[in-house]
């Protein structure tokens, strides 16, 4: 399996996955403004969307979105526990989790990364994370992961996404169990690997 990354960005979340799981992988690290891999590969063709996460497997299946990719890693050992079974409550409330990170947080984020964007505009994208971090603040107030005991990968997403706040300077001070559940996270094997392998810590 071989992982097309960009150092920092969202595919962060599956290299921290990959390491949970104990697959084997490889990585292929993205050039964002040519598309072009370290291997020396058009990355449109591989995946035509221009972003990542992307993986290729062995055959040459293409899987691509963050969200995917990382229930697929989960689902190719099952017993790292990174996923409740398929079929269950549990994992559509995974899966519940997934979709509000992608489509609550992580998009609330991408306008203060934007420098085109107005003031106006980054004003708003903060306003909305303020209204959607309580939620997370209150389930993490409640069980040290989003899922309950465990570490699953919704914490690798939701770590990955809070950890651009210190980039984008986003105010975490008022969400305490949010800063500690972050703190907590960055001391984990696979999240220091992934993070020295992306070249993001020393």
């Amino acid at each position: 399996m071989k992982l097309h990354y960009s150092p920092g960005a969202c595919s962060l979340a599956s290299h921290i996955a990959l390491h949970e799981s104990g697959l084997p992988f490889e990585l292929d690290k993205l050039n964002v403004p040519t598309k072009t891999t370290a291997s020396g590969e058009n990355f449109m063709r591989i995946n035509p969307k221009g972003y990542v996460p992307t993986i290729q497997l062995d055959d040459g299946t293409v899987l691509t979105e963050g969200a995917v990719i990382l229930q697929y890693i989960a689902d190719q050992n099952p017993v790292s526990g990174l996923a409740p079974k398929q079929g269950s409550m549990e994992r559509y409330r995974l899966q519940e989790w997934l979709n509000y990170i992608a489509a609550e947080i992580h998009k609330s984020y991408s306008p203060l990364f934007n420098k085109a964007a107005s003031e106006d505009i980054k004003t708003n994208a903060r306003n909305m994370l303020n209204k959607r971090l309580p939620i997370v603040e209150m389930r993490l107030a409640e069980q040290p992961y989003l899922m309950g005991a465990s570490f699953t990968v919704a914490d690798a997403y939701l770590f990955v996404v809070l950890s651009w706040s210190a980039m984008v300077g986003f105010d975490l001070s008022t969400y305490p169990k949010i800063k500690d559940y972050l703190a907590n996270i960055a001391t984990r094997p696979a999240v220091l690997a992934a993070m020295k392998a992306e070249g993001l810590i020393s």
